[in-house]
């Protein structure tokens, strides 16, 4: 996480088999509104969740180009929940719990917004959009 010391990141948990994909087309957009700004969005393919993303790391970045366009990095396929959850979304459940102070994340395309010095700043759930968000992101950028 080093290499993004300094940016804004938005960090999400992805499926190429969603409901919720199209939202690629989304994030994109707001990578090449915000990139120069400071913003990195991160991709985490997982699984885990209707085995909504069963390809290799290969298959999953040729999907996303090919169909969505992204140029956002896109990080090996990961858990978030269970014993075997990617310590990065162990920390970021802790630090912005979901509704309840439930932990887990509950589906794909959960996105959590951090500033440059590395807090997370809001945890969103799948129903909001890239658009939804993009004021806040605005509001990290310029803080």
């Amino acid at each position: 996480m080093s290499a993004y010391r300094g940016k804004v990141l938005l960090i999400v948990n992805t499926a190429s088999k969603c409901g919720f994909t199209p939202q690629y087309k989304d994030l994109q957009a707001l990578y090449e509104a915000h990139r120069d700004e400071g913003l990195e969005i991160l991709g985490f393919p997982c699984n885990q969740f209707g085995r909504q993303e069963p390809g290799s790391a290969d298959d999953i970045e040729q999907f996303c180009k090919v169909n969505y366009g992204v140029t956002f990095p896109m990080h090996a396929k990961v858990d978030v929940n269970g014993k075997d959850a990617h310590p990065l979304f162990v920390f970021l459940k802790k630090e912005a719990p979901g509704i309840l102070g439930s932990e887990a994340i509950k589906w794909n395309f959960t996105k959590f917004l951090v500033n440059r010095e590395g807090q997370v700043l809001k945890r969103y759930a799948p129903k909001d959009t890239p658009a939804d968000i993009d004021g806040d992101i605005v509001a990290a950028l310029r803080a």
